[in-house]
């Protein structure tokens, strides 16, 4: 199998190589030049999808199986936890046992945990477990009233302030130096930093931005730890380097002290974290600061088709500023696939079904439902496609929701598997079972998992789901090692759970463009893609709109061959179709010109020949229909007010439609929400509409749901008899 042709991401459960040289085997000329750099400064330039993890990975376990590198003394340093037990369980599988693999925050506060009683005395301080809630004490302390989002947004700021290194006096000078728009008043703001930091310290607390501080500061002020430091690690690798923030490599500087042994890798395209303080300078910057270095690029796109790799390089042709200027060319290597689509909507919720109804059409395909994303710019925007999804029968995941080792259903599986492991062959529920994953699946069914799934989604689903992945997970394992015994699984499983290391769950995911960073599926639908969304409406400098594109860039690069985009010209059902389509799109799809951000526009997302640019539309406020505040929660849209205003609900009324969705859900055999959600029964029972007319204009009743289920309703609402049972339309 050619370099050109071979999976770059392999089995997490493949036998370790047998000597050094074969692990440099089905790297590719670029990747193989990366794994034998055990020497100097190395710089990474890897563009999407072109195997970067591959090849740190095998130039860690290159360099140690060597005995170039020694296992303890290389650190390699990530950003996500996700990321770093990926990488510990390469480096695993390919005979690097040793090497510490770890983010920024987990290896400082390591770090911190040992030399603060010789540097400080005492025990550490205790970490903030509810930060946001920290801050809105803070702001009672000054006067300052926030809600929710504002509270989110300061909150942010002041993480940003820390990362950089900016004391609550200097936050409003710093703003402005840096052209950042700043969420409230900068002196608000400042005020509301300063009482924060006050309530720490007279709690005895720190939160994830001191704990790199901290560091920092022991390591410049005790030489000797910073030497003790610098002995124990005498090699480091640092991945996704663009999105280092300053506090972050000064840090790395500090590790490293006169010391050159650095190995970075990065992609400036994808930088789309600077709202959080980091910046691509370090990264382009690096063979100024090592005139020495080796530079590798890696441009062999071996995840996507040609057609989608098209169109990210074309998407940042447009792209200005200093990443554009150093962007990698991709080289797709997969065969040809179908090209991207487009599709242009009335509305949201229309939006959302079409694509939930592309995503049963590539369900009935074969493509399975772990392999499929639809990605978003903000996560107010999920509840639509929630909904969606629910009503068309396809089981779907919150990206960012309970990580998959705190699931209930997975703790109690992990503690019947060690149970049965730990009685070994002198447990009678496996007398006679042989093999792995028969094993498993004994053990799971003897606590009512099911070999068959259950019927619709929900909750039941989602548990079914849990269970089925540590059973595939098993059936993997079995096939990469036929001897493994349950015991040897019960230590894998313990081994990911400290990585926060899942095995895929079988459901389409929901994510936001920043979280689906760094990973990949075979279809993805961006969605939502109209100006003032992407970009978002408060991106006002050419730098931010340029990292907004960039953030169109990787979701585009999320998709292995399918790939569709696409937009609405109403928020809601009957709306006026004030928005257009983003301005990353022009040039791009058929029948549109490039254009840029300064674009002329029809409201139909044409571009206008001559004549005045007109600014893109903002698109309609909803605002609460109690206090007139703007909303932006989805719920709280839902429900057309603020969750804390008085309400109107006819609590009767809303007993007797809980009721009846439980009924009916029993007779379809589908969970309650793919009926009406909570927030929609509210929502029916504030509004207690008379007609279809006025359910219809109530957010989560699509016209499916009109049909299905609008005499019930409305017969509920009138407090009459209800008609005989609803029957939803076939698809």
């Amino acid at each position: 199998m050619t370099a050109a042709t071979h999976s770059q991401r392999p089995s997490q459960l493949a036998r370790p190589p047998e000597t050094a040289d074969a692990v440099l085997e089905g790297l590719d000329p670029e990747q193989r030049e990366v794994a034998t750099a055990l020497h100097g400064p190395v710089c990474v330039l890897a563009g999407a999808g072109t195997g970067k993890t591959r090849a740190i990975t095998h130039r860690i376990a290159y360099g140690v199986r060597s005995g170039v590198l020694p296992p303890a003394g290389v650190l390699a340093v990530t950003f996500t936890n996700r990321a770093a037990g990926e990488m510990r369980g390469r480096l695993r599988q390919l005979g690097a046992e040793g090497v510490q693999a770890r983010t920024f925050h987990s290896a400082a506060l390591r770090q911190l945990q040992f030399f603060w009683p010789r540097a400080v005395g005492g025990e550490l301080p205790r970490l903030v477990d509810r930060k946001a809630a920290l801050v809105g004490e803070a702001a009672g302390r000054t006067r300052v009233r926030l809600d929710r989002s504002e509270l989110r947004d300061v909150t942010s700021e002041i993480e940003w302030a820390k990362v950089t290194q900016t004391v609550p006096e200097d936050y409003p000078g710093a703003v402005a130096a840096a052209g950042r728009v700043a969420p409230r008043d900068a002196a608000e703001t400042a005020g509301v930093y300063a009482a924060y930091e006050q309530l720490k310290r007279e709690r005895g607390l720190i939160d994830f931005e001191d704990v790199l501080l901290l560091t920092v500061g022991i390591l410049q002020e005790r030489a000797d730890i910073a030497e003790q430091i610098r002995g124990q690690y005498q090699h480091f690798v640092v991945d996704e380097y663009q999105d280092v923030s300053p506090l972050q490599q000064r840090l790395l500087d500090l590790w490293l002290g006169e010391r050159d042994s650095l190995c970075v890798v990065g992609d400036a395209a994808q930088t789309i974290y600077s709202f959080t303080g980091a910046t691509c300078d370090h990264l382009l910057d690096f063979r100024t600061r090592h005139p020495r270095a080796t530079v590798v690029r890696l441009v062999r796109d071996y995840r996507s088709t040609p057609q989608v790799v098209h169109l990210a390089n074309k998407l940042l042709t447009q792209a200005t500023g200093r990443a554009a200027e150093h962007r990698l060319e991709l080289l797709s290597q997969r065969e040809a696939g179908p090209e991207p689509g487009y599709a242009e909507h009335p509305d949201e919720p229309t939006e959302a079904e079409d694509t939930a109804r592309r995503i049963r059409q590539l369900l009935e395909s074969g493509v399975p439902a772990g392999q499929i994303a639809v990605l978003y710019r903000m996560n107010a925007q999920s509840e639509v496609y929630e909904q969606a999804l629910a009503d068309a029968g396809v089981p779907y995941q919150l990206r960012g929701a309970e990580r998959f080792f705190e699931r209930p259903e997975v703790r109690d599986a992990g503690v019947a598997l060690r149970g049965a492991a730990h009685a070994g062959g002198n447990d009678p529920l496996l007398s006679g079972v042989g093999g792995l994953a028969a094993q498993v699946r004994t053990v799971l069914g003897a606590r009512g998992w099911p070999a068959e799934p259950p019927a619709g989604s929900g909750a039941v689903r989602d548990r079914w789901e849990s269970l089925a992945a540590l059973v595939r997970l098993a059936e993997d394992m079995a096939r990469a090692r036929p001897a493994a015994t349950l015991a040897d699984f019960v230590t894998e499983l313990a081994q990911r759970a400290n990585a926060q290391h899942a095995p895929t769950v079988e459901g389409v995911t929901l994510a936001s463009l920043h979280s689906a960073k760094g990973l990949e599926w075979d279809a993805v639908f961006l969605v939502g893609l109209c100006e003032g969304v992407l970009p978002i409406s408060h991106a006002r400098t050419p730098a931010q709109v340029e990292e907004e594109r960039r953030l169109l860039y990787v979701g585009v690069t999320r998709a292995r061959r399918h790939l569709t985009l696409s937009w609405s010209l109403s928020r809601t059902p009957g709306g006026r179709p004030t928005r257009v389509p983003t301005r990353f799109l022009d040039g791009l799809r058929s029948g549109s010109a490039p254009g840029g951000a300064g674009a002329a526009r029809t409201p139909r997302g044409g571009v206008e020949r001559g004549g005045p640019a007109r600014p893109a539309r903002r698109r309609t406020l909803v605002r609460c229909r109690v206090c007139g505040r703007a909303l932006t929660d989805a719920g709280e849209i839902k429900l057309m007010r603020c969750e804390d205003c008085p309400s109107e609900l006819d609590e009767e009324l809303y007993e007797r439609l809980l009721a009846w969705r439980a009924d009916e859900a029993r007779r379809t055999g589908q969970p309650d929400y793919c009926v009406f959600t909570d927030k929609t029964l509210m929502a029916i029972a504030e509004a207690v509409p008379d007609d279809e007319a006025q359910l219809r204009t109530i957010a989560g009743v699509t016209s499916r749901k009109v049909r299905g289920f609008g005499a019930a309703v409305l017969a509920l609402c009138a407090g009459g008899e209800l008609p005989g049972p609803a029957a939803e339309e076939p698809e």
